[in-house]
């Protein structure tokens, strides 16, 4: 089958050699200068946690079979077929993580961040993503000790993360380590993990207990506070009191930190690009007919947040903007395992999770609304000054656009409530490994306005009395009357459900060919998924919510799943590998998809790995049946019809057609057809003594039918393809335009990860290490349409973002007795701009994080440090994508220099 997909090949390698020649010594000097991030290729100050190629460990009276992330057959060997990479949880927390989201910066083939600070204006109920290969966090599966969690129920207006999992409900403080496979279509876990596989596994067993305190705290005035607290506690000896008890409890509070505190968090550069001003502005504009100006544009729109442009003024949103919103995190997760017999255990498993979200945005606009000469506050009635460059018809009313600003920023929350109940039986049977469980699991969102958000008929009605003036100031009477007109509460919930059953068997089958014996394992699944979303009926009087109290939705499926895989030793340095799973979905029909890997080891220094695999990816229920809904658009655009070019047009209006955030109807499409995908990786690792080793891993991923909201670029830069996604109002200007979920076509992507780990020969003056963890990227080529042109968007913004051509992780180590720092680099390159027009390139990323600890007695460990010990800025992009502007929050961190202390006690 291999043979017969030319697409996979190592054309990509041999033309990312020659089209960068300095690659080859580039990743030669960075890996010399590197530091361990504690993979599974790289060491750790413990030797029994160093993973080398089997032929070289050193010899053991008995070896434990284990299960390793991406195969269901126990096995000794510790450099598996597949590429993983292990991140200990509590070597991280020493150098300042404190949540999930951020342990993953850490994994370089992550090629963005999608964090809470994407949910300011999203309406995504403040989730956080993982997002491998940069292929979307719906084709990353997100698992807990091996099995599913819920999706999170609210992905928001035109985004692609309805397949997500929420790792703000991930219970940090409970988190042993994090298997990270590198490779796709997981035949045990599922052929949906296109990207790959991202495995949290919590603490085994505790039978003794700890406190963490914890805070961070920006040398920068302006918030961005957090604080966080862990305490956990186990008892019972499994082997001689047959069971264990653990519990632990997270809460972690980050403060907001706000656009206008950081300078260069702005929104209108324009000699650098960046325009995402809005044309909707307070003091508001007006027009009659073809006219349009505002109160203030003789004097160059001398006024708070605004700038002058063809005779109106714009509105920067900026200064309301939430770069960071404010979260409060809290967890419990808790397991009791008890011994059955000598070789059965039974698990019950419970976590609860609830992340509270608070953002802000701008003030509400107002648009389409008209204001006639009967009041007081009519152009030229000797309130508001009338226009000086054409002349009011007074017998017509003006038709006014104006924001809020009364009512001040529009301030929501999002309260995300996870749980999920396991309970699982273990074993060893007639030589036969055995591992069944059942368990429920659900994710539950609920939005509420909290301020800012005011009934557009009361609006209406007020402006239309003469009491509201959208020119200025309020009176007292205006004033109470906005106060009085707000609305307050919940205003949707978002439920969804999993309900599983699953099990499977391993055990050795014989020794086939003199070379060892080979292994077997079977197993199946079921689960059931139910989603619904509801909306409360005040959400009609709140244009700006975009939300349709009939749009309230629901969906569910049931899908049956069998596996099987076989490991087989043909010789003593050589393995092969093949697995199958059928998976079958009561509204997709069924699939079946293979996997084939081999391992070998012609050295015992060097491990040669490689697989194959088919991927299949049905739509989540999100992105079938997500309510439809009205959002403003990412980025700022020109009416192609009534401001071609930016030029207005006869009919045009500037104030309302030339460079605004135009509504899109996006939601959920019924008519999706599933992914299907390919993956190849091949790759070694190499340890030429015992404390080097070097990997490489290349990857190829070939995915078509690929699932995404429309691009809003698209439907604007090729209208006059698209005039079908335009709709218009009687009067000619545009309503909306029509995203939503859809099929785009193919993603062809390919690149390699790179790996190094060095230990230095113990010193009087301490341990050293060096190591690596890099990706390199050598294509990203997507369809935004079916059968469409090819874009490569590889160190090129393209569509809604960028892959950046290499990123990097390098750390040294240090430790002596209970002494210990580690340095941490974390890199990415430069890329092209959004708007290479005026500003054309975006430079590299580098942040170094400082850390030192101590650990007194056994029982305390304190531990601080410097993150962004240089302070550096984000890099500018004139990107238009997200809310926060003048940097892109994907990418880049807007705290700056960050201090962090952290003491755990242990009792």
């Amino acid at each position: 089958m291999l043979m017969n997909t030319p697409r996979f090949t190592l054309k990509p390698l041999v033309a990312m050699i020659q089209r960068h020649r300095f690659v080859p010594l580039y990743l030669v000097a960075m890996g010399m200068s590197a530091g361990s991030l504690h993979a599974a290729e790289a060491g750790t100050e413990d030797d029994s946690s160093k993973v080398v190629p089997a032929a070289v460990a050193p010899a053991t009276t008995q070896l434990q079979r284990v299960e390793v992330t991406g195969s269901a057959i126990r096995r000794v060997d510790a450099e598996t077929a597949v590429p993983i990479t292990v991140l200990r949880a509590d070597d991280l927390r020493k150098q300042g993580v404190s949540t999930t989201a951020e342990l993953l910066q850490r994994v370089t083939g992550s090629q963005s961040v999608i964090n809470s600070s994407s949910s300011v204006g999203s309406g995504s109920g403040g989730a956080s993503y993982a997002d491998m290969r940069g292929i979307g966090a719906n084709k990353t599966l997100i698992l807990l000790n091996g099995r599913r969690l819920a999706n999170n129920a609210l992905s928001g207006t035109n985004t692609s993360n309805g397949a997500g999992v929420d790792l703000n409900l991930i219970p940090f403080a409970a988190i042993d380590r994090v298997e990270v496979l590198r490779d796709g279509a997981s035949a045990l876990y599922g052929t949906d993990a296109i990207g790959g596989v991202i495995n949290f596994i919590t603490k085994k067993a505790m039978t003794d207990g700890q406190l963490t305190f914890g805070g961070e705290t920006p040398t920068h005035d302006g918030g961005g506070n957090s604080k966080d607290m862990s305490a956990s506690w186990g008892f019972g000896d499994l082997e001689q009191d047959r069971f264990n008890v653990l519990g632990v409890f997270n809460y972690n509070k980050q403060e907001n930190l706000q656009a206008k505190d950081r300078s260069f968090a702005t929104s209108y550069r324009p000699e650098r690009g960046l325009d995402q001003t809005s044309g909707t502005a307070f003091p508001g504009n007006y027009s009659q007919g073809d006219n349009a100006t505002n109160p203030l544009a003789n004097s160059n729109c001398n006024g708070p947040n605004l700038v002058s442009r063809q005779g109106v003024c714009r509105f920067a949103t900026s200064s309301y903007i939430d770069l960071i919103p404010q979260t409060e995190k809290t967890s419990f997760f808790g397991k009791a395992t008890g011994k059955l017999a000598d070789d059965h255990n039974v698990n019950l498993e419970y976590f609860w999770a609830r992340n509270n979200n608070a953002t802000a945005v701008a003030p509400a606009p107002l648009t389409g609304q008209t204001l006639d000469s009967s009041s007081p506050y009519y152009p030229g009635n000797g309130i508001t000054p009338g226009p000086t460059d054409f002349t009011l018809d007074p017998t017509q009313p003006v038709d006014v656009n104006w924001r809020e600003t009364a009512a001040g920023a529009r301030e929501s929350k999002d309260q995300n409530t996870a749980q999920r109940f396991i309970l699982s039986f273990d074993g060893l049977v007639g030589g036969w490994d055995y591992n069944a469980g059942a368990s429920y699991n659900q994710n539950k969102v609920i939005s509420s306005v909290t301020s800012g958000y005011v009934s557009d008929s009361a609006m209406t009605a007020g402006l239309a009395s003469g009491l509201l003036n959208p020119f200025g100031p309020q009176s007292s009477a205006g004033q109470e009357y906005i106060d009085q007109a707000m609305y307050h509460g919940p205003y949707t919930s978002a439920v969804g459900r999993v309900v599983g059953f699953d099990g499977r068997v391993s055990r050795e089958i014989g020794d086939w060919f003199g070379a060892g014996p080979s292994g077997l394992a079977l197993g199946g699944e079921y689960r059931k998924e139910k989603f619904h979303q509801d909306y409360e009926q005040f959400v009609d009087d709140i244009s700006s919510l975009g939300a349709d109290s009939a749009a309230s939705v629901s969906g569910d499926r049931s899908v049956k799943a069998a596996y099987a895989e076989i490991n087989v030793p043909v010789l003593d340095s050589l393995e092969l590998s093949a697995a199958v799973r059928h998976d079958k979905y009561s509204d997709f029909g069924s699939t079946t998809n293979p996997k084939y890997s081999f391992r070998y080891q012609p050295l015992k220094e060097l491990v040669v790995r490689g697989a194959y695999s088919e991927g299949f990816r049905a739509p989540s229920l999100y992105e079938l049946y997500a309510p439809q809904s009205l959002s403003f658009t990412q980025a700022n655009y020109n009416d192609p019809v009534l401001c071609t070019g930016g030029v207005l047009q006869a009919g045009g209006n500037a104030g309302r057609d030339c460079g605004q955030q135009f509504l899109a109807k996006g939601g959920g499409n019924q008519s999706l057809a599933p992914e299907k995908a390919r993956n190849v990786t091949l790759g070694f690792v190499y340890q030429p003594v015992r404390d080097l080793s070097v990997g490489l891993d290349f990857w190829w991923i070939h995915i078509s039918n690929q699932i995404q909201p429309f691009p809003e670029s698209t439907v604007f830069d090729q209208s006059g393809a698209y005039t079908d996604r335009f709709v218009r109002n009687a009067d000619g200007s545009l309503d909306y335009i029509v995203t939503g979920n859809a099929n785009l076509g193919i993603v062809k992507t390919s690149g390699v990860d790179v790996s190094l780990d060095y230990r230095f020969p113990n010193t009087p003056y301490g341990q050293f290490g060096l190591g690596l963890q890099g990706t390199y990227v050598d294509r990203y080529d997507f369809q935004s349409t079916i059968k469409g042109p090819y874009t490569d968007k590889v160190g090129d913004f393209q569509g809604d973002g960028v892959i950046a051509r290499w990123k990097h992780a390098l750390s040294g180590t240090w430790t002596l007795g209970a002494a210990r720092a580690s340095l941490v680099n974390r890199f990415t390159t430069g890329y092209n701009d959004y708007d290479r027009t005026t500003y054309d390139r975006v430079a590299s990323y580098s942040l170094w994080d400082l850390s030192a600890g101590y650990t007194f007695n056994k029982v305390l460990d304190l531990d601080a440090g410097v993150k962004n010990v240089f302070d550096r800025d984000p890099p500018f992009t004139n990107q238009a994508y997200t809310f926060q502007s003048g940097y892109d929050p994907r990418y880049a961190d807007p705290m700056g220099r960050t201090l962090f202390a952290r003491m755990t006690y242990h009792f």
